[in-house]
């Protein structure tokens, strides 16, 4: 047994008065006169006797009561580990994390799981001293977060938590704690997280704590609930048209062990319903479904898709959103005489805005504003045009190279060498048929709706043979041989460059005038916009791309949502406007993206689908993750105190020495008043 305060053990020497006072008592006696006292000497011996033991009982009862008070200002306890010493006598710094996301909105007998999870940190800051420090951290990881406060402070910071829409990971929560009370220099650090512990914490066996310093678990107990998200959307659609028919392929995932059986969904676009369904789910079943519509008009379509599911509502909404163009600018770059069939190509589609240019006359201050490029009958291409068509492909935009009908073989290996694709090495006058389309490339993906076993493919009179080696990745679109393509794909840097085999002309094929030529210009041409993506998630503190904006001395991007707004990190990369916005976002839903009083686009964000999974870790599970030395204490019982006094800081024995002096106080009254001595006389 040991003491916090053993300095009031000297109290103990005060025991000696009443022991002095027993010994010696200074009680005058009453003489009184009797006429006989024959009888008085064995009467005197029986009360002696008597009287004495009644005293010796008061003066152990009286001595055990100032002995145990005295015990209890010394606050002696039993230490459970050898730190305890260590910790009942230093200053301790005490981080808490508590978990207040999504999921921390169920339901259980003490309400909702942030409340309770406030509840026990408050029980938890009244287990230290008033003079402790204390840190509250959350999900948000705010910076205020990130210093010691009093115990009154602590208790007052906790009624101020609400749910956040972030999501961190296990490693992440004690790498911030860390980094708070690392600085402190103090061996008596307490390390507090209280969730629910849902699986998404990504706990792994890898993770390490610091042997002297005590990481508790406290784990809520929360109901298994069923439920059903949206976990994510795509539009099959290359390029968004006005009044075109859109799909869109919508991902629902049942979250629980329970079958789902018709939930309705529905499909609001700019707050206009587009779409209804209902679904069925097995238990934990992915499942995949479309949903067509149209109607809509050019400008940014805000998305929302609802599903009802009851009684977890936090995920029951995602929102996503994306531009329907206009139209879609095309550049056709020839050697002098436009080609015939790539203007006829484009005419068949009011969409395709098509601009022909001489390759002399070529303005190369806007070819960043052309999402696609073709240069077709070029024998020779200059310098200068060949070095600006390698920076608007390494930035981003699509160029599709026919040859012409004579080229300089050696011009163009030069210009393909320098995007480091294939390129021509002669010319070759035999008679070959493509032999395969190759379906899983994405300009043929969704064309066809029966593709037969035979199909009548584009003869070939002569070809450019292409080289072998090339340093990006190549996909063949129409194969002629097992190694050589009419036309190839090649992913260069942040864009594409595809590469046709022959001219367009009667001398090389029949591909200008073969029924698949038209759908491989379109998709080629449709595939070069690059759309934002349709959602973002937050936490997930992705950085994305748009078009670039030339901003001035005094203008500054602004991400706006109900009035309120936000200014993100701009920078110009690679002919690119990069956006980073670190954790600005902090609640989902559409925000728009301006310049001044302009729209440049909008952008949906979604919380974390990890936290629509409510299953969490058993206690057994913790055990085995963690150190040893970790405490995990699951709340059966609103003993919170005791065990986190009894883990970290031994067995208190204070209250129990002021039962026992109250007890022996007691005791002493008893005896004064009902021990009564008799007198036997005969």
């Amino acid at each position: 047994m040991l003491f916090l305060y053993p300095h009031f053990l000297f109290a103990s020497l005060l025991l000696i008065i009443p022991i002095l006072i027993h010994l010696f008592n200074f009680r005058r006696y009453l003489k009184i006169q009797f006429s006989n006292v024959q009888f008085l000497k064995e009467v005197q011996e029986q009360q002696s006797s008597k009287k004495n033991l009644k005293e010796r009982l008061i003066l152990l009862a009286r001595l055990l009561s100032f002995t145990f008070l005295i015990l209890a200002f010394s606050k002696p306890y039993l230490p459970t580990n050898r730190d305890s010493k260590l910790l009942v006598s230093k200053q301790k710094m005490v981080s808490v994390f508590i978990d207040n996301s999504f999921s921390m909105q169920t339901l259980n007998q003490e309400g909702t799981l942030l409340d309770e999870a406030k509840q026990r940190a408050k029980e938890l800051a009244l287990t230290y001293d008033i003079n402790d420090r204390f840190q509250i951290l959350t999900q948000d990881f705010e910076g205020y977060q990130q210093r010691l406060l009093s115990r009154s402070e602590f208790i007052e910071a906790l009624d101020t938590i609400k749910i956040s829409s972030l999501s961190r990971r296990f490693d992440q929560i004690l790498s911030r704690q860390h980094s708070l009370l690392d600085l402190q220099k103090n061996d008596a650090s307490f390390f507090y997280i209280i969730s629910d512990f849902q699986r998404n914490l990504d706990i792994k066996k890898s993770i390490k704590t610091d042997s002297s310093n005590k990481l508790n678990l406290i784990q809520l107990q929360a109901s298994h609930i069923p439920n059903l998200a949206v976990d994510s959307v795509e539009l099959l659609n290359a390029v968004h048209q006005p009044g075109n028919t859109e799909k869109l392929v919508i991902q629902l995932h049942n979250y629980s062990d329970e079958k789902i059986i018709k939930t309705p969904l529905k499909l609001l676009i700019n707050g206009v319903q587009k779409a209804l369904g209902s679904f069925n789910l097995n238990p934990r079943e992915v499942q995949n479904d479309t949903l067509m519509f149209s109607g809509l008009m050019d400008g940014w379509q805000n998305c929302l898709i609802t599903v009802q599911d009851n009684p977890v509502t936090f995920d029951n909404q995602f929102y996503f959103s994306f531009e329907v163009k206009k139209k879609l600018n095309v550049l056709l770059i020839d050697g002098g005489t436009p080609n015939p069939y790539l203007k006829a190509a484009f005419a068949t589609d009011l969409f395709f805005d098509t601009k022909t240019i001489h390759d002399g006359n070529v303005d190369y201050a806007t070819l960043n504003s052309y999402p696609v490029i073709f240069i077709s009958d070029i024998d020779k291409i200059s310098n200068g045009l060949s070095q600006q068509l390698k920076t608007y492909v390494n930035n981003g935009g699509s160029l599709v190279v026919f040859p012409s009908t004579n080229i300089d073989i050696f011009n163009y290996q030069s210009f393909l060498n320098d995007l480091n694709v294939a390129y021509p090495e002669k010319l070759i006058s035999d008679s070959v048929k493509v032999v395969s389309l190759n379906l899983q490339n994405k300009v043929f993906k969704n064309i066809f709706e029966y593709y037969p076993k035979n199909p009548d493919l584009p003869s070939i009179k002569k070809y450019y043979q292409l080289s072998r080696s090339s340093k990006n990745t190549r996909e063949s679109l129409l194969n002629l041989t097992s190694d050589q393509s009419l036309i190839s794909s090649y992913g260069v840097k942040h864009g594409k460059l595809y590469l046709s085999a022959v001219a367009l002309d009667d001398q090389f094929s029949n591909l200008q005038k073969h029924g698949l030529f038209l759908p491989i210009i379109l998709r080629i041409a449709l595939l070069s916009e690059h759309d934002q993506s349709l959602f973002y998630t937050i936490g997930n503190f992705e950085n994305f791309e748009i078009p670039l904006i030339n901003l001035s001395a005094n203008e500054f991007l602004k991400i706006y949502k109900n009035g309120k707004y936000s200014i993100p990190n701009a920078r110009q990369i690679d002919g690119k406007t990069q956006l980073f916005l670190s954790d600005q976002i902090k609640t989902p839903g559409i925000y728009q993206l301006k310049k001044q009083d302009s729209l440049i686009a909008d952008i949906a964000y979604n919380i974390n689908r990890s936290e629509s999974d409510l299953s969490y870790y058993s206690q057994k599970e913790l055990s085995d993750l963690l150190p040893s030395k970790t405490n995990i204490i699951h709340l059966g019982t609103d003993q919170i105190n005791l065990k986190i006094r009894e883990t970290n800081f031994g067995i208190q024995l204070w209250k129990l020495c002021i039962i026992l002096a109250l007890f022996f106080l007691s005791l002493e009254i008893l005896l004064i008043k009902y021990f009564k001595i008799k007198i036997n006389a005969t």
